[in-house]
């Protein structure tokens, strides 16, 4: 053995180039590391759900003919840190050359460059194969232009890949079809039921406790309904063209008490984790919808690989541009606590008892839920941006930093004063009440604002407004909604403030 290659927990690409031959000169390493379970607090379903991968992977090189050294939280020589472990490998095995796959955590690639800059032996980083796009390319598009318009870069990403386009031209006339993907469930489109993988992984679930790491969120049957290899992650794509496309676009931003995935593809822990590339999925739906154009509107499939090429792409290029500094950014400097219900799911309005439940009961919850329930309401109350990043990388199977941060600190919180949003993402309860089921059976009253049995949301947002409107008076996309606050009653006001106070200061309590 010469040459020690790491693979770390979210590169778990099995056709990665690395993989294509096998080589007895080469061994592949991997850990489960205190390092990674301690640095915040994750879902005790997304822990497992990690290593069941890893470990999943590790057999698959095995099996393949690869050298893997692979070593279980409890493993002996576990030294719980990453460059530890892997500077004892190279003394134990006198390696000669140290190679690694770049991370897509700030974090991780700062730690494997000083790394590498201190032990005495050749290191090469290699590329993950994964993205359609590379760390810069999201910069260099955007250099010299004073606003990052997502919108633009999804363009240039359909010309550039050829991804419903006609010549130069989109097929079918339009760019977006956002117009069309804002529908209310109707339950008569009925939704299939989803493959379920079932992983049994309480060996992993007893393995954290008895180590004694600190997890969130609730650990359920003890199995995992997570696509865990390649061969899982293919099933559930072809699952989500046949069953869900047809109505994912339409749906896309709907919510409901009784079916919580809807028509989402859930295969963002299997992306995000490099189990399957955005290639794969986005070359599958456009290929599968060109085959079904009879059965399926363009604006599903549009709707659909937006999310991947589109948002997921340019959220990695946003990462990428601003890091370090990005995590500090507070535009609003929000320093209150989040509730004690993210934790719980113990409040009475509906709508965030049922996120908060779903989160914690499966470690998921789609993006509408996660933005416009979830992150309204902590921006609302004025949450810390540092809380509630935590709270949103440690909760959701599918968090990894790159991804995570942006949303959260950029879309979600408007922390970043709109480098990514143009407009913070806020709502009273008359969206919730458009999109969803959840008023319908709430406690509080989705129509009224200053009363004891309003909806919070209602007293919080014309607050929010109200104490933010030095920072958000001149952005044009909010003139509509100062204009409306300008129109309510001064005396309406104070009791809009009064309620909101309360609400912010007591947020469990309600």
């Amino acid at each position: 053995m010469k040459t020690l290659r790491l693979i770390l927990g979210d590169q778990l690409n099995s056709k990665h180039s690395w993989l294509r031959n096998t080589d007895d000169s080469v061994a592949y390493c991997m850990f489960e590391m205190r390092q990674e379970t301690d640095y915040t607090y994750h879902h005790i379903q997304k822990a497992a759900a990690f290593f069941a991968a890893m470990r999943s992977f590790a057999g698959q090189l095995e099996g393949d003919g690869h050298k893997v050294i692979y070593y279980k939280l409890d493993a002996k020589e576990n030294k719980q840190k990453l460059t530890e472990n892997v500077r004892f490998l190279i003394d134990k095995h006198s390696i000669e050359k140290f190679e690694y796959q770049l991370p897509d955590e700030y974090r991780l690639d700062e730690q494997l460059k000083h790394f590498c800059g201190d032990i005495d032996i050749e290191t090469e980083a290699f590329d993950t194969e994964h993205f359609y796009t590379s760390r810069t390319e999201l910069e260099e598009f955007f250099k010299g232009k004073k606003q990052l318009l997502m919108e633009n870069f999804y363009r240039y990403m359909r010309k550039k890949h050829d991804i419903l386009m006609e010549g130069t031209n989109p097929e079918g006339g339009k760019w977006n079809y956002d117009e069309k993907n804002r529908n209310k469930w109707n339950a008569e489109d009925t939704v299939p039921e989803k493959p379920d993988f079932n992983h049994d992984v309480k060996d992993i679930i007893s393995l954290l406790e008895k180590q004694g790491v600190k997890t969130m969120g609730r650990a359920g049957s003890g199995s995992i309904n997570q696509p865990l290899t390649r061969k899982e992650a293919l099933e559930l794509l072809k699952f989500f063209c046949q069953k869900l496309l047809l109505h994912f676009g339409g749906y896309q931003d709907a919510m409901h008490t009784e079916e919580t995935t809807l028509f989402h593809s859930q295969l963002s822990f299997a992306i995000n984790a490099k189990i399957i590339s955005p290639r794969d999925v986005v070359t599958t739906v456009h290929n599968y919808y060109h085959k079904h154009k009879d059965a399926i509107n363009i604006s599903e499939a549009e709707g659909f690989i937006r999310q991947i090429i589109g948002w997921r792409e340019y959220m990695r290029g946003i990462y990428w541009m601003h890091m370090p500094g990005y995590k500090r950014e507070n535009f609003f400097n929000n320093k209150n606590k989040l509730p004690d219900f993210y934790w719980t799911g113990k409040t009475k309005m509906n709508c965030l008892k049922h996120s908060v439940n779903n989160s914690l009961d499966t470690a998921y919850a789609h993006h509408i839920q996660r933005l416009m329930v979830l992150g309204n309401f902590a921006l609302l109350i004025q949450a810390d941006p540092d809380e509630v990043d935590e709270w949103y990388l440690g909760v959701y199977v599918d968090a990894v930093e790159w991804v995570q941060l942006p949303n959260t600190r950029g879309m979600s919180q408007f922390a970043d004063g709109g480098r990514v949003a143009t407009k913070p993402y806020i709502s009273s309860a008359n969206y919730i009440n458009n999109m969803s089921n959840y008023c319908s059976n709430c406690s509080y009253n989705h129509k009224t604002r200053t009363e004891d049995n309003s909806c919070p949301f209602n007293s919080l947002y014309w607050n929010f407004l109200h104490d933010k409107k030095k920072l958000l008076e001149h952005n044009p996309r909010m003139a509509f909604m100062y204009k409306q606050l300008d129109k309510i009653k001064p005396e309406e006001i104070e009791l809009i403030l009064k309620r909101a106070d309360k609400i912010i200061n007591t947020p469990d309590d309600f």
